[in-house]
């Protein structure tokens, strides 16, 4: 139960956090360097442990339905975070930054959001593991397409990188969660609230490092960043309505596309950009898309979806 209200309580912690370190920044400016990076990989291992092979044959049972989150996911979202830094005419390092998390797979905590606002789980969960395997690929590839062209991007390095913080952890997860089940189980009851203290901590930690450029940005980074999310859960349910005409399918498709693994894009802004306000853009991200999701699992929690097909 106390680890269940942790997790639930994900966007208060974020706010409480955020606004202690741009109040005092040492209070999480420790928490920085390569336990930013031992945290994703934390991060990912959890998510891992939660997941079985079996879980990815629900690809062959909705196909279209997958298929068609994952076409948004990486179509809308990095699109978007092109034509955003553009429009609102971002610094050059902060753009690069948007980019970088707009190409990002789906959320780690978007299987919670998709719960709590009475979605399709299993699709979500199917969703946040496929992207994130294809991030390995599609996360260094468009955003060297998208940015590259005006501002050095380390395409290998990205690649590298995602390897390291997303692929080894979840397939370590799925070998535990094979081969030890019963540690597993007791783990589980844990990694929900662990991954939301470590993102709470990573995101702080960046928001905390990077204020004075954070006040420099202003308010056309945090309405960039606001309306780069509020883009992507807005089409992604339009889309997902228009195809599939399920409330719980368009739910899920919505809380996949706008929510972001901002984690990771903190960790390769970091590792692979050498203006640290790069990875401002992914913090922010982080606590936007939170508070987006947490409201719309407000709303639709109260009106039960529709699993027929209408």
């Amino acid at each position: 139960m106390l680890f269940a209200r942790i997790t639930a309580l994900f966007p208060l912690w974020l706010l409480m956090a955020v606004g202690l370190s741009l109040w005092k920044p040492e209070l999480f400016t420790w928490f920085s360097g390569n336990l930013i990076s031992i945290g994703l990989g934390v991060i990912m291992l959890c998510m891992g442990l939660t997941l079985r092979m079996e879980d990815f044959l629900s690809v062959v049972k909705m196909p279209g339905w997958v298929l068609s989150g994952l076409v948004l996911q990486y179509t809308v979202m990095p699109l978007s975070g092109w034509a955003i830094a553009k429009l609102v005419g971002l610094p050059d390092f902060l753009a690069l930054g948007l980019i970088l998390v707009s190409c990002c797979p789906g959320g780690t905590a978007s299987n919670v959001i998709t719960f709590l606002a009475k979605g399709n789980v299993a699709l979500s969960v199917s969703m946040t593991a496929i992207s994130t395997l294809m991030a390995i690929i599609m996360t260094p590839l468009l955003t060297a397409a998208l940015a590259g062209s005006e501002i050095d991007v380390p395409a290998a390095g990205l690649f590298l990188s995602t390897l390291k913080v997303v692929l080894l952890p979840i397939f370590a997860g799925l070998l535990m969660n094979r081969f030890f089940p019963a540690i597993t189980r007791k783990i589980v009851v844990v990694s929900p609230a662990l991954a939301v203290i470590i993102i709470t901590l990573i995101v702080a930690s960046i928001m905390g490092g990077g204020k004075a450029n954070l006040i420099s940005a202003g308010l056309p980074l945090l309405g960039a960043v606001v309306l780069l999310h509020s883009v992507g859960f807005g089409l992604g349910w339009i889309f997902a309505t228009i195809l599939f005409r399920r409330s719980d399918v368009s739910r899920t498709i919505s809380i996949e596309v706008g929510m972001q693994n901002s984690g990771l894009g903190v960790v390769l802004a970091r590792e692979n950009v050498s203006h640290p306000a790069a990875a401002i853009p992914a913090a922010l991200s982080s606590l936007i898309h939170s508070l987006i999701g947490s409201f719309l699992s407000f709303i639709w929690s109260r009106n039960p979806s529709s699993q027929s097909r209408g």
